[in-house]
C-alpha cells in the first residue's frame, strides 16, 4: 500500500462573533473569564483593534457586550421598523382614484383602466377607474431580534478597497488575509516551493451572497423600482469566495471550487482538500467559507419555518411577561430547553500542508485532518428534518480517530463538537447519535462542545467555527461550557456524554483528537475526524528521522517569530488585508505550451503524465 501524505494545519484565519481566529482570538474571547489576566487583555486588545477602540482593557465591558450573540444592531436593521411592502388593492368603480405625478414616473406601458391628462410640460393628471393593486411602503417590528454578529465596529470593506463587494465576499478577503498571516511563512516563499496546479483553493457560501450587493439586489432592485448593476449577477456565485481567494489574495492557478452542502459545506470543502494531499494532487489546499446571512429577507425565510429563536419563544422559555427584557446573549441554548437556532455571520479559512511540505518548511503544526465523512439520510419525510446518516458519519469518524490513537487514546484523549444548533429537534436527535456512538465504541464522559452558544449558528461556515475553537481548545487547554444554558433538558439521552455547562480545564498533552459534527437541511451529514497537535507531532515523529525533526524544528523558531509579529502587528492595527486588483495579471503572451510541459511566466506545469488504466491501453 502507497504511502499517503498527511493534510497537516499549518494556518488558520477568519472572523466571527468572537473576533478573530488567528492567535486563538476568538477562542479567547469565547473562554474569557476562564483565561489568565494576561491572555484576557491581550484578546481584549485584539478585539478593540477589530472594533475601531483606543486599548481593550479600558473599554472592557463595551467590548464583551459588542460580541458573541446579541441583539441585531442598527448597521444590519432595525428590528423594530423592519420595511417591506404592504400591498393595498383599491377599488375605483364608484369613485375612480385620482392623482399628479411628473411624466418621467409614467409606466411605459399605461393600463387600459387608466385615463391620463396632460395638466403641463412635465406633470399629468391619473385617474383609475376599477381595481388597481398598490404597494404601500411601511415598516413592522420583527419577530426575531438576536444574532451572532461581527464585533460593533467592524467593518471588512472599510479595509481594502471593496468596490460595493457583498459583505460575505469582503469577509472572505480578510479571512483568507488573516489564515495567510497566521502561516508564519511568505507566500511567495511557499509558492515558489509548489508547481501553481499542486495548490487548491476550496471555499464557498451555502446560500451564495445574498444581500443587497449581490443577488438580494439582483432580485428586488426592479420591483423597487431601481437599476440592476453589471455587479449583482456575477458577485452572487455560491463559490465566490474561492474565486476571490484565486484571484485577489493568492494569485492561484490551481484546483479550485465549492462544494455545497448546506450547514456541512464547510466540511464538503475540507473533504476536497484532504483527498488532494492524501493523493498528490494538491501540496498546499486552503478551504473556507463565508456566511453573511443577517438581513431581513433571508431571516424571514428561516423564521417561516419555525427555524429561529423569537423574541416571544425566548420570553416563554424563561418565564417573562410582555415588555418585560429578554437576555438576547442567551438566545442559542444547545441540548437544554430551546425555541430555535441563532443566525450568524463568518468567514473562516483553513490553510493546509501535506507533512512533507510542513516538515521542509518548518510550519507550525496546528493539528491535522484525518478525513471527512459525508452520508446523506436517504427517503426522507421532512426536507429539514433529522434523519439517520449521521450514524454513519459519526461512527466513521470516530473508527478513524481509533484506527490511529487505539482504543485508549480513543477513550482518554477526545472530545466531540458538536453541531448542536439550538433547537428541539436537534437536542435530541444529535445527542441521541453521539450517546450511541460512545456507547458503541465504548467511551464514558465523552466531552460535548456546542460552540454556536458563543457564535450562533452561521450555516456553510458553522463547521469552520467549529473547527477553530478546537484549535483554541488544544493550544489553551480549556473546554468551553455551554454557558448560555441553566441545565440539559429532560429529553436529551447523556448516556456515555459529558455536556460542559461551565468551563473545565483539560491536559493539552494527552489530548488526541476531535471530531468535528455538521448536520445540514436536506439530509446533508458530514463528520471530520482531526488529529491535534500532539498526536501529529507523534506521527510525523514515526514517518522522519530524528535529524529531519530537528532540523524542522530549528526552521520552526522562526515561523514562530513571524507569527508572533502577525499578531503583534494585527494589534497595532498596522496590517491591511490582501487585495491584489489587476496585479501580475497573465495573458496568451505569457504561456508557453509544450509537449512535456506548460510553462505561464515562472510557473511549470508538468504534462508528461502516466495511465492509470495500464491494463487497458489502447493499441
Amino acid at each position: 500500500m502507497a504511502i499517503q501524505r498527511l493534510p497537516v494545519i499549518v494556518g488558520f484565519g477568519g472572523i466571527n462573533a468572537a473576533g478573530r481566529s488567528s492567535g486563538h482570538h476568538a477562542y479567547a474571547r469565547m473562554t474569557h473569564s476562564a483565561l489568565s489576566m494576561t491572555q484576557q487583555i491581550r484578546t481584549l486588545d485584539a478585539l478593540a483593534a477589530l472594533m475601531g477602540l483606543e486599548g481593550g482593557e479600558s473599554h472592557r465591558q463595551f467590548i464583551l457586550d459588542h460580541t458573541l450573540v446579541r441583539r441585531i444592531e442598527a448597521n444590519h436593521f432595525d428590528v423594530n421598523s423592519v420595511g417591506w411592502n404592504q400591498r393595498l388593492p383599491t377599488d375605483g368603480d364608484s369613485q375612480p382614484a385620482s392623482f399628479d405625478l411628473e411624466r418621467k414616473y409614467l409606466p411605459d406601458i399605461i393600463p387600459p383602466h387608466w385615463v391620463v391628462t396632460g395638466t403641463s410640460v412635465t406633470h399629468v393628471n391619473v385617474q383609475i377607474a376599477g381595481q388597481q393593486d398598490f404597494l404601500l411602503p411601511t415598516s413592522r417590528e420583527f419577530d426575531v431580534k438576536s444574532a451572532g454578529q461581527l464585533p460593533t465596529g467592524f467593518e471588512p470593506g472599510m479595509l481594502y478597497p471593496s468596490r460595493n463587494h457583498p459583505r460575505g465576499l469582503q469577509m472572505t478577503v480578510y479571512a483568507a488575509s488573516d489564515a495567510l498571516g497566521s502561516i508564519g511563512l511568505d507566500w511567495d516563499a511557499i509558492s515558489s516551493r509548489v508547481s501553481p496546479d499542486q495548490v487548491s483553493v476550496y471555499a464557498g457560501s451555502a446560500m451564495g451572497q445574498l444581500d443587497a450587493a449581490g443577488a438580494g439586489g439582483m432580485i428586488k432592485s426592479r420591483y423597487n423600482g431601481q437599476r440592476v448593476t453589471s455587479k449583482y449577477c456575477p458577485l452572487s456565485f455560491a463559490e465566490m469566495p474561492a474565486d476571490f481567494v484565486n484571484a485577489y489574495v493568492l494569485g492561484s492557478l490551481g484546483s479550485t471550487g465549492a462544494s455545497l452542502g448546506a450547514c456541512a459545506s464547510f466540511l464538503y470543502n475540507l473533504r476536497h482538500g484532504i483527498d488532494d494531499i492524501r493523493s498528490g494532487r494538491a501540496r498546499v489546499v486552503f478551504v473556507g467559507a463565508a456566511e453573511a446571512p443577517i438581513t431581513p429577507e433571508i431571516m424571514e425565510g428561516y423564521s417561516a419555518m419555525g427555524a429561529l429563536a423569537t423574541e416571544k419563544g425566548l420570553r416563554n422559555l424563561d418565564g417573562l411577561e410582555a415588555g418585560e427584557r429578554c437576555n438576547f446573549r442567551r438566545a442559542c441554548r444547545p441540548f437544554a430547553e430551546n425555541c430555535g437556532f441563532t443566525i450568524a455571520e463568518s468567514a473562516q479559512m483553513m490553510v493546509l500542508f501535506d507533512d512533507e511540505l510542513a516538515m521542509e518548511l518548518g510550519a507550525t503544526i496546528f493539528g491535522s485532518a484525518v478525513d471527512v465523512y459525508v452520508n446523506a439520510d436517504g427517503h426522507k419525510k421532512s426536507i429539514s428534518g433529522p434523519g439517520v446518516g449521521n450514524y454513519i458519519t459519526m461512527a466513521k469518524a470516530v473508527a478513524a480517530a481509533q484506527a490511529i490513537v487505539g482504543n485508549k487514546g480513543l477513550r482518554r484523549g477526545g472530545l466531540v463538537q458538536a453541531h448542536g444548533t439550538g433547537t428541539p429537534q436537534n437536542r435530541v436527535s444529535e445527542a441521541e447519535i453521539l450517546s450511541r456512538t460512545a456507547r458503541a465504541f465504548g467511551m464514558d464522559e465523552w466531552p460535548v462542545i456546542a460552540a454556536k452558544c458563543y457564535l450562533g449558528h452561521s450555516i456553510g461556515s458553522a463547521a469552520g467555527d467549529q473547527i477553530s475553537t478546537t484549535l483554541g481548545i488544544w493550544h489553551h487547554g480549556i473546554l468551553p461550557g455551554i454557558t448560555t444554558i441553566d441545565a440539559i433538558a429532560a429529553d436529551v439521552r447523556q448516556d456515555h456524554l459529558a455536556f460542559c455547562t461551565e468551563h473545565r480545564e483539560v491536559d493539552v498533552a494527552e489530548q488526541k483528537y476531535a471530531i468535528i459534527n455538521s448536520k445540514g437541511f436536506g439530509g446533508n451529514n458530514a463528520s471530520a475526524c482531526l488529529m491535534s497537535p500532539t498526536a501529529t507531532r507523534q506521527m510525523l515523529q514515526a514517518r522522519y528521522s530524528k535529524q529531519a525533526w530537528r532540523k524542522r524544528e530549528q526552521a520552526n523558531e522562526h515561523v514562530r517569530e513571524r507569527q508572533q509579529k502577525y499578531d503583534d502587528d494585527m494589534i497595532a492595527s498596522i496590517v491591511s488585508p490582501v487585495y491584489k486588483f489587476d496585479h501580475g495579471v497573465f495573458d496568451d503572451s505569457d504561456v508557453e505550451v509544450g509537449v512535456q510541459q506548460l510553462t505561464i511566466g515562472r510557473h511549470t506545469v508538468r504534462l508528461d503524465q502516466t495511465s492509470p488504466y495500464d491494463d487497458m491501453k489502447i493499441s
